[in-house]
This record gives structure tokens, C-alpha cells and sequence, in this order.
């Protein structure tokens, strides 16, 4: 059922149009997620679609019938708000916040009923919010009253909820558990929710739909797993010296150095050491790593040079000597003690050409694992416990220089 539709809408304040020629669908128990850089307008989008603006052009509709001809009461049963604005409430309890929400359904003088009091805590319950009923509101953490003001709308009873980036300010156990409370009332209770956030990752691996914003466009719509992808993430917010993964709904740094260390990775084994190395300014190579690997994601999300194989290939010779070229090129090498098997073996006879060219070589590999690779002891080869220990023997920049 479709229960929020806009035609040819643009959004604004006075005769300024932020958003244009807005059409989008919004159907029974979907979630849709506005996201865009601050300033795109997403608050003026979700303050139009509650009727707290007015459109300048076009038409929004709640379940068929125009939002313009939806009045007061009716529309309060239909659609509840929560806003970024902060409330100073005085000695209010969550109990009476919660009961605010109440409005449409109490008649003029508000008087509570039985069945009022039933449905208040029907709606903490749902929050998880019991224990904090009779707590003052302004004594909550932001968590708390996030999730309070969240069942006050619930109190409406409504069938849409439109929330202005409800996360803001939450550390991360209560974003998730917001969302979480959100993904449970769209599926069990098919409320339609339509949100706006700044995070990212929850955003496209929450919501059934995304929305993109920006410079006064909605540049796309629809599947966030086809919508969010890295380029249009990337674009949508100008990330500079930085990358967006959709694969892992991760940002990760540029590296622009030139690169001075080779690291032997795979396995995941040779994420933190892009990272650390990144952060530290050390231009990075890489290999050999197959391409369905969550290194190879890392690292070409990082732009770092990588000499990669065919998935669920053994490594090629030709793939070996193109990263025996790379180690050419650079001072020290680095074994993430990746894990060995059939079609990752060449990596040790790398990490041998790496010693025999006399590089430096720090490993984190066992030492027993070492041995039974390796034909021989080597003096510079040095073993570390961790990536800390890596950077602690890591000379850049000059003797004596370390990170």
C-alpha cells in the first residue's frame, strides 16, 4: 500500500527552493533514509512532509489524499514527527512525555483513561523504556530521550513516523538500538518510517530505501544496495583524501605517500597495518591478494598499489614476479601473517625473494610457522607480536627515525 507519495515537489522557505521536483513513493512498513551533506535540505524535506512547511510547487499525498487537506486531529492519528529540537520540559517525567502523545485521542481536555494509561506503557515497553518511566526527562541521557520522544509518537498511534536525524548525539549501542526499535515497528507493526541520518553505514544497512540529496536535487532513490554505491557515496558528500567501501559500509583514508613498505597480505591480516601506516603517512604496496579478498577491499578503497590474483586462483608466476617488481621498489616489507593454502602458497616464496634481496622484514607471523617455510634463518628478519611491535621497528625517514 502506498502511503506517502510527492509529485513534482519542491521545498523551501519564503520564494527560496532548496529541493526541486521531488517524486518519490513511500509504501506500508518501509523504511526510507534521506541522506546528503549538511545544507542539502533533508530537514526542510521532512519538515515539508509533515506539514510543518508548506511546498512552494507540487503535491504530497498520505495514503491518496492530498497532506493540504488533512486537518488537525486526522492528520495527528496519521503521522507523528520527531524533530532535532531539544525540549526543556521542566519536572515532566517520561511517563507525562509519553502521554503527550496522547493528544488525538484524549478530546479537549486531555484527560487520561484507563485505556490511555494501558497504551502509554504499551508504547515504553516497545522503547524498553519502563524503567525510566518516572524519571524526569531532562535527568535522561540523549540515548533515553531519544527514545522517549520516539514513544511519545508511537503514543499517536500513527501509521508514518518522520524522525529528523534521530542519532544525533547518541553513542553508538543507542543509534543501534533506535534502529533497531525502528526496523521492528516498520516490520511488526508496519508503520512507515521516514528518517533522515548522518550514518552512513547504519543507513544502508538499515533502511529498506535511500534517498540521496544535494545542492537542491535528488541526485537518486531507491534500493540502498544499489543506490550506495562508492562512487555515488563518495560524490554525494565530496569525500576527499578518503574513499567510501559499500562493500563493508566503510570510509577509509587515502594513501597518497609514495610508497616505501611492501605488505605480504591477506585474510584481513593486513587491514590495521594499511590503516596504521596510512594514518602515520607511509606510503603503502600490497600483494599478492586474491580479489574477493577483504584486504583487496581495503585496500583499493585506501588507493594503495596492489598486486592482486583471479579469486579462488592459485597464484600465477607471472603474478609473482609483478610483485617481486613492487618489492624492488621499496626498503622494508611487511608479513601480516596472512593465512597459507593451496592458492596463496607463493606468498612465502615472496617473503624468501624479500629477505634474499637483504630488505628489512618484520613479521607477525608464528615463529614455528616461519621456520617451516623458510630454508634458512635470516639476520634481517624480525619478529613481532603485533602490529604495535611492527611500528615500533619500522625506521622511515632516517636512522633512528621511528612512528
Amino acid at each position: 500500500m502506498k502511503m506517502l507519495e510527492t509529485r513534482n515537489l519542491t521545498v523551501g522557505y519564503g520564494n527560496k527552493e532548496v529541493v526541486r521536483e521531488m517524486n518519490i513513493e513511500v509504501l506500508k512498513g518501509q523504511i526510507l533514509c534521506i541522506l546528503g551533506p549538511n545544507g542539502s535540505g533533508k530537514s526542510t524535506i521532512l519538515k515539508s512532509l509533515s506539514k510543518l512547511l508548506n511546498p512552494l510547487k507540487g503535491d504530497i499525498y498520505i495514503k491518496g489524499e492530498k497532506l493540504s487537506d488533512i486537518k488537525g486531529t486526522s492528520l495527528s492519528k496519521t503521522l507523528a514527527v520527531v524533530l532535532t529540537e531539544r525540549l526543556n520540559v521542566g519536572f515532566l517525567t517520561s511517563f507525562d512525555i509519553v502521554a503527550m502523545g496522547r493528544y488525538p485521542h484524549t478530546g479537549i481536555l486531555g484527560r487520561l483513561t484507563k485505556s490511555d494509561e494501558k497504551k502509554i506503557w504499551e508504547c515504553l515497553g516497545m522503547i524498553n523504556g519502563e524503567n525510566i518511566a518516572t524519571r524526569y526527562y531532562n535527568e535522561l541521557s540523549d540515548g533515553e530521550k531519544q527514545k522517549v520522544l520516539l514513544a511519545r509518537a508511537l503514543a499517536q498511534e500513527p501509521e508514518i513516523i518522520i524522525l529528523d536525524e534521530p542519532t544525533t548525539h547518541l553513542d553508538v549501542k543507542h543509534k543501534l538500538e533506535v534502529m533497531s526499535i525502528l526496523k521492528k515497528l516498520s516490520k511488526e507493526k508496519g508503520i512507515t518510517v521516514i528518517l533522515s541520518l548522518h550514518d552512513i553505514d547504519i543507513a544502508l544497512k538499515s533502511c529498506d530505501r535511500v534517498m540521496l540529496v544535494k545542492k537542491g536535487a535528488i541526485v537518486d532513490f531507491g534500493f540502498p544496495e544499489e543506490v550506495g554505491s562508492n562512487k555515488s557515496i563518495s560524490d554525494l558528500y565530496d569525500i576527499k583524501d578518503a574513499g567510501f567501501n559499500a562493500f563493508l559500509g566503510t570510509i577509509e583514508l587515502s594513501n597518497q605517500s609514495k610508497p616505501s613498505v611492501f605488505v605480504i597480505g591477506g585474510g584481513g591480516h593486513g587491514v590495521p597495518i594499511y590503516r596504521l601506516l596510512t594514518k602515520k603517512g607511509i606510503g603503502v604496496n600490497t600483494g599478492i591478494i586474491h580479489k574477493n579478498d577483504v584486504d583487496y577491499e581495503i585496500a583499493i578503497t585506501m588507493g594503495l598499489d596492489i598486486q592482486s590474483e583471479t579469486p579462488f586462483s592459485e597464484i600465477k608466476d607471472a603474478t609473482l614476479e609483478k610483485a617481486k617488481s613492487m618489492i624492488d621498489k621499496v626498503d622494508t616489507v611487511i608479513d601480516s601473517g596472512c593465512p597459507l593454502g593451496n592458492i596463496n602458497r607463493k606468498n612465502i616464496e615472496l617473503l624468501a625473494y624479500a629477505l634474499e634481496s637483504g630488505k628489512k622484514v618484520l613479521s607477525i607471523r608464528d615463529k614455528d610457522e616461519l621456520q617451516r617455510c623458510l630454508a634458512m634463518n635470516y639476520l634481517n628478519l624480525k619478529l613481532c607480536d603485533s602490529v604495535s611491535e611492527i611500528m615500533d621497528n619500522l625506521d622511515i625517514g632516517g636512522e633512528g627515525s621511528k612512528w
